[in-house]
């Protein structure tokens, strides 16, 4: 059994058209393949992800520190510290998070890891195809399946 520290987790991070974030990697340091747990961290002005939905795999997000905006579909909600959010798969209504505050914001985030999941963008015309049986392949296309670029963050 791995023990993991924050000086000892993969992590991730970047600069892009979503803003700064850098995300503490659980599941992949750990080695676990059935569900994804990771610490997101939002700069102020940054967001977790464009908005989207998922048709396999439920997600839920647990606010550790800060203050963030969840969009979802056409509503919007301030939530802080010690809330949970969960989005049920196969539900149709996009959601994501932004940091619309002055300081970093901490977001534990688990979802399950389905098989095969297709996740929709529906503000920007694409669709993910995502496939687990030999590794991990994603693939992307526009929502009536013609071949389509992928979403930078």
């Amino acid at each position: 059994m791995p023990i993991i520290t924050e000086d000892s987790v993969q992590r991730r991070s970047g600069d892009g058209a979503l803003g700064s974030y850098e995300a503490l990697l659980f599941s992949e340091s750990g080695g676990l393949t059935q569900f994804g747990a990771l610490v997101e961290i939002l700069a102020p002005g940054s967001a977790s992800s464009y908005a989207h939905w998922h048709e396999a795999e439920d997600e839920m997000i647990y606010v550790l520190d800060g203050t963030v905006t969840l969009v979802e579909g056409d509503s919007e909600q301030e939530i802080g510290a010690g809330t949970v959010a969960t989005f049920v798969a196969g539900v149709e209504t996009a959601h994501r998070l932004e940091n619309r505050g002055d300081t970093p914001a901490r977001i534990l985030v688990i979802g399950t890891r389905a098989p095969r999941d297709r996740v929709h963008y529906p503000g920007h015309d694409r669709v993910q195809l995502i496939e687990r049986s030999h590794g991990e392949e994603r693939r992307w296309t526009k929502a009536n399946g013609a071949p389509a670029d992928p979403l930078k963050g």
